[in-house]
C-alpha cells in the first residue's frame, strides 16, 4: 500500500565528546580531520536542515552538537557513518542523541493563536544565539487525567509562554520511538529570559506530573564552518 508523504519531520539533536586523545595529535593532524568534517557537514546541509552548535566548557560530557531536521531518517544514518569514518571516530563519542518527529499538538490547537509553534509540522529554526534543549517525560498519570483537566493545565503553561516574546519553543515527539516521550528546545538571544520563564513554571499545577526533564543543555550557535574553530 502507497502512502502519500505526510510532510512530517525527524528531528536530531546529536552532542559529541572529544576525547583527549584528540588534543594529542599534531595540529596538522587535527586540521586534515577537522577540514574531512567541514566538508561533510557542508554537504549534509544541502540535504537536510543542519544547524551546529557549541557546549565547549559548559558541559563536561560534550563539546558540540549537530541539530538535523529531515523527512528521511536513514540521512542520519549516512551523516553520523561519514563522520565516524572521516578521522574522527577513534577520538568522538557520540553522548546523547534525541530523536523526535514533529505532529500537531493537541493542547496548542485549542488556543486562539494559530501561528503558534504547535500547529505546525515543520521545523523552522531560527539560529538565535542560544538554543537550551531537554528530553521530557510525564507521569502515567497524566495521561490518565481527562482530556479537559490537562488543556486547562497546557493553557496555563501556554499563556505563560507568550509573555516571553523572545523565546522561541520547537516541540517535537517520541512516543515509541526513542527512551524520552518529547523533545524540546528553546531559541533565544536572552537566557536570562528562559530562566525566569522556567522558575515561573515550576510553581504551575503541570509540573507535578513531569517524569523527567534531564539532561538540560545550553548550546551556543555556530555557522557550520566555525566546526574548526570548536574542535581544533
Amino acid at each position: 500500500m502507497n502512502r502519500k508523504p505526510s510532510g512530517r519531520q525527524y528531528i536530531n539533536y546529536a552532542f559529541y565528546k572529544l576525547s583527549s586523545n584528540w588534543y594529542e595529535l599534531t595540529k596538522n593532524k587535527r586540521k586534515n580531520i577537522s577540514q574531512k568534517l567541514l566538508n561533510i557537514l557542508e554537504n549534509f546541509e544541502k540535504k537536510l536542515t543542519l544547524n551546529l552548535y557549541s557546549t565547549l566548557g559548559i558541559r563536561a560530557e560534550c563539546d558540540f552538537m549537530v541539530w538535523r531536521v529531515s523527512e528521511k531518517l536513514e540521512l542520519f544514518e549516512k551523516m553520523t557513518h561519514e563522520i565516524m569514518n572521516c578521522g574522527l571516530g577513534p577520538y568522538i563519542t557520540l553522548n546523547y542523541s534525541f530523536l523526535s518527529m514533529t505532529k500537531h499538538s493537541q493542547y496548542v490547537s485549542k488556543n486562539k493563536n494559530i501561528d503558534q509553534e504547535g500547529t505546525r509540522i515543520r521545523i523552522k529554526p531560527k539560529k538565535r544565539k542560544y538554543l537550551i534543549v531537554y528530553p521530557f517525560v510525564k507521569k502515567v498519570e497524566w495521561y490518565l487525567l481527562s482530556q479537559k483537566q490537562r488543556q486547562k493545565m497546557m493553557s496555563e503553561h501556554i499563556g505563560t509562554g507568550h509573555r516571553y516574546p523572545s523565546i522561541s519553543i520547537n516541540t517535537s515527539y517520541s512516543f515509541g520511538i526513542d527512551d524520552q516521550e518529547q523533545v524540546v528546545s528553546f531559541e533565544t538571544d536572552y537566557p536570562e529570559d528562559f530562566l525566569d520563564l522556567v522558575e515561573e513554571m515550576r510553581s504551575q499545577k503541570a509540573r507535578a506530573y513531569t517524569e523527567r526533564d534531564v539532561p538540560i543543555i545550553t548550546c551556543i550557535h555556530k555557522e557550520v564552518k566555525d566546526i574548526k574553530k570548536i574542535i581544533s
